[in-house]
């Protein structure tokens, strides 16, 4: 228990710190030690249980549960006045209408209720104590220098660091608890303080647009609240138990767990932001890049996938299973096609997330060891990769002054360490032998292992928009643009250390792969599928992770080879002015050179993408509901 208090307490002391820090030093210094010791806390932890299976803790007496339950009720009282301040009472009404709920089942049926465990520590939790602990205190440290700049560039956004700092780490406190939470009451609660997190990060700049953003993810994952309240009170009435673990035990062994299931799924959907939900993380771009690199790779998001790939085997071939399925590969595919038509950096970023995260959700819903697998390593490669991808677009923006993708010709000239930082990011999301191409190859296994040829059509066409909308983006920045001058001595070495690091661990994490997975995902599926199985053989993961060895020390041992080169001048559509930067074009005017992609907006236009995946999701979370309470109403 005290690995987990201090998990949990020591970011929420932080954060409290945080609030009555003024002076910048300060709070670089504060700032810094409290990701060091985070992370070093989440790494000691990872170590001390990784040898045991599973590690169950149950909190004696009832004064946590009675806590919790006071703090929801404040919480909901906060939200409720936020709400009501903006004139938006019918989002408060919302929270209060679940607060309400949680309060009457807790009072009325907690001598009923039974809990085993309050907090689980099994191999999937230890990934992803990794994934927030060292990814998203490396986030804090990278936002010291991004948040300074930003504010010298926006002069019209309230300098409110101490309140940014502060509820980043509650963030990061209330992550910690989630992911160790088996009991979904505790869960819940959670659940609910990163989506007033991700509300007030959003919310920052307090524009116009910053708020109505704020105020759709808020009442968005409120909806999914509701129904993560909803499943605990079905569960804890049909079973008199309300523990996630035992929720998938009792599925296994045939129990009908299919409502609250199909219930938490939807929370899930909601929280990772698939389609019909998916247009609060969009709107969440406006924020600074630090809270969309939290939202998007360490936590938020992955707090709705984690829940549902905790459900895999307890999905499948039934309603619960097939929503996840389908809502999960219908994102996937529009997401990917919206991302095509995209140039704003963050944006494409925003659609490939929730297109990965459509993958993930899918994959979970089959249900099957080898889906399940796959879904645990796309979470790894995509939170490590996608990280270092905001954060390298919000480098670039200060420095470049913008974060569409057609302003970055010359990038490798005028920012090389960045381009390449950017270029390993790209590659870790798409390119063989990088995990992600792996995993989806993987993917396509449990696909076609399963029966789904539907689902197979899905990932084909979905991960060819995934590399056409990557190629593009590495093909700009690695374009040798000459007369540029290096801009890059002004980035921060806290932004530096952290894209450095981050980089790092997007090619270890690639080269670990088979130690990652026979070592902690395959022991974890192994419990709950009561077997194992190879999903790629051992040898074509350590073919693959050499693969990844020699494509980053080959450049290395060529790099500075070759003496003195001869420059010559570039080559242009006309007569070169001399500058490499413009050329003499018809009529003689000069015409500065540049270098476009293509964006098919009349085929791929992300409105149209937006309407037909959201419309089509929408109709298929209708259906499988109505038919799920239609069965449970014929009961009675």
């Amino acid at each position: 228990m005290g690995f987990i208090g201090f998990l949990v307490g020591f970011p929420a002391l932080v954060a409290i710190a945080q609030l009555f820090i003024k002076d910048e030093g300060t709070r670089s210094v504060v700032t810094k030690v409290a990701a060091a010791v985070t992370a070093v806390a989440a790494i000691v932890t990872a170590i001390v249980f990784f040898g045991q299976a599973e590690t169950r803790l149950r909190v004696s007496g009832e004064w946590l549960s009675t806590a919790v339950l006071i703090a929801e009720v404040a919480l909901c009282v906060v939200i409720f006045y936020l709400c009501c301040k903006a004139h938006r009472v019918w989002i408060g009404l919302l929270s209060v209408l679940q607060t309400a709920l949680t309060v009457w089942f807790e009072l009325a049926h907690k001598h009923g209720i039974f809990v085993w465990s309050d907090f689980v520590i099994d191999k999937f939790t230890i990934i992803m104590l990794l994934i927030i602990g060292v990814i998203g205190s490396a986030i804090t440290v990278y936002a010291l220098g991004y948040m300074k700049d930003f504010h010298a560039h926006d002069h019209h956004v309230a300098d409110r660091r101490p309140f940014f700092f502060f509820v980043m780490y509650i963030f990061l406190a209330a992550m910690f608890a989630l992911v160790l939470s088996n009991n979904l009451m505790f869960m819940y609660f959670f659940w609910e303080v990163t989506s007033v997190c991700s509300f007030l990060l959003i919310g920052y700049t307090r524009t116009k647009e910053a708020e109505r953003n704020s105020f759709r993810a808020l009442w968005l994952n409120l909806l999914g609240g509701l129904a993560f309240c909803l499943a605990i009170i079905t569960l804890g009435l049909s079973t008199g138990f309300v523990e996630l673990e035992r929720m998938v035990f009792l599925g296994r062994t045939g129990a009908d767990v299919v409502l609250p299931a199909a219930l938490l799924v939807f929370a899930g959907l909601t929280k990772a932001a698939q389609m019909p939900f998916s247009r609060w993380l969009l709107g969440a771009m406006v924020a600074p890049t630090p809270t969309s690199a939290l939202l998007h790779s360490s936590t938020m998001v992955k707090a709705g996938v984690f829940l549902i790939i905790k459900l895999a085997p307890v999905l499948g071939d039934n309603s619960a299973g097939l929503l996840a399925m389908m809502a999960g590969g219908m994102t996937f595919l529009f997401a990917s096609f919206a991302a095509i038509s995209q140039s704003n950096g963050k944006k494409v970023l925003a659609y490939s997330t929730i297109s990965n995260l459509g993958l993930i959700v899918c994959c979970a819903g089959i249900g099957t060891f080898e889906a399940a697998w796959t879904a645990i390593m796309l979470v790894i490669f995509h939170a490590v990769a996608k990280s270092l991808m905001f954060l390298s677009v919000g480098t670039a923006e200060h420095h470049v002054g913008s974060r569409d993708i057609e302003d970055f010709d010359g990038l490798f000239s005028e920012m090389p360490q960045l381009a390449v930082c950017m270029s390993i990011g790209i590659c870790g999301m798409f390119l063989a032998p990088f995990g992600m191409l792996i995993s989806k190859w993987a993917a396509m296994k449990a696909f076609i292992d399963s029966g789904h040829a539907v689902l197979m059509l899905v990932l084909v066409f979905g991960s060819s928009a995934t590399f056409f909308f990557w190629t593009k983006w590495l093909g700009k920045i690695t374009a040798i643009v000459a007369g540029k001058r290096n801009i890059e001595r002004t980035v921060h070495k806290e932004e530096w250390f952290v894209l450095k690091g981050l980089a790092a661990a997007t090619v270890l994490v690639c080269i670990a792969f088979p130690v990652i997975s026979f070592g902690a995902v395959t022991p974890y599926l192994g419990q709950l599928y009561t077997g194992t199985m190879e999903v790629i053989s051992r040898s074509n993961m350590i073919i693959m992770a050499f693969m990844v060895i020699l494509l980053v020390v080959l450049p290395l041992v060529a790099f500075g080879r070759g003496g003195n080169k001869k420059m010559v001048h570039v080559n242009l559509a006309g007569e070169n002015q001399g500058d490499d930067l413009t050329f003499r074009g018809s009529m003689d005017i000069p015409v500065p050179v540049s270098l476009r992609n293509w964006y098919m907006e009349d085929y791929f236009g992300e409105k149209r993408m937006l309407v037909l995946g959201s419309v089509l999701s929408g109709v298929l979370i209708v259906l499988i509901f109505a038919a799920l309470l239609g069965g449970v109403i014929n009961v009675f």
